[in-house]
């Protein structure tokens, strides 16, 4: 059996391979994996885990390491928890380019529509921008077109928590803002 001291410079030490393996662990590891996966005795490997929770937890970290359902991994400390979670969601806010926004509304007002008729809406291809709605969870497919087989999309309900809409119905009135002949303008924009 070899310490820590007697360990070669090529591998890590007991105590420097946890911490590497518990990093990455998105569930709870038990000893008995960990000793496996490190060729360590049970005991060992379980000692060096309590003095690292209670080292980290005398050092006031930002994280604790717990043992939890039957194993161990890294958790943010409590009195952190607010932090991570303003980091975390301030990171998803994302903002929609002009064109996601212009598919957007157009599936909003017309749905359920196919990407055929929403890039005839706007005069480009929107294919791509389709994609990144449904991927965003703003636009989901809503069956097919009984004349075309096209797929039609729809609005979500994320959508509507997102914009603060109870329903559909309070989306603002459109036709203000169209021009007077924008059915003869659609109708162009679908021809070949």
């Amino acid at each position: 059996m070899t310490t820590e001291s007697e360990e070669t410079e090529e591998t890590p030490g007991l105590r420097a391979s946890l911490e590497a393996i518990l990093l990455v662990a998105d569930e709870p590891v038990p000893v008995v994996v960990l000793a496996q996966v490190l060729e360590r005795p049970k005991n060992e490997v379980t000692a060096q885990l309590n003095d690292l929770a209670e080292e980290y937890k005398i050092q006031g970290r930002g994280f604790d390491l717990r043992e939890i359902a039957g194993g161990w991994r890294f958790y943010t400390r409590e009195d952190c928890a607010p932090l991570v979670e303003r980091f975390v969601s301030d990171g998803q806010e994302v903002r929609l380019t002009q064109a996601a926004l212009e598919t957007l509304a157009v599936v909003a007002y017309r749905q359920p529509v196919s990407r055929a008729r929403v890039s005839a809406v706007r005069g480009v291809n929107c294919d791509s921008v389709m994609r990144t709605l449904v991927l965003r969870g703003l636009v989901e497919e809503s069956g097919t077109d009984a004349e075309t087989s096209a797929i039609l999309y729809r609005t979500t309900a994320y959508f509507l928590e997102r914009l603060g809409l109870a329903s559909l119905e309070d989306l603002p009135d459109l036709a203000p803002f169209l021009p007077e002949d924008i059915e003869d303008i659609e109708n162009e924009n679908a021809r070949p």
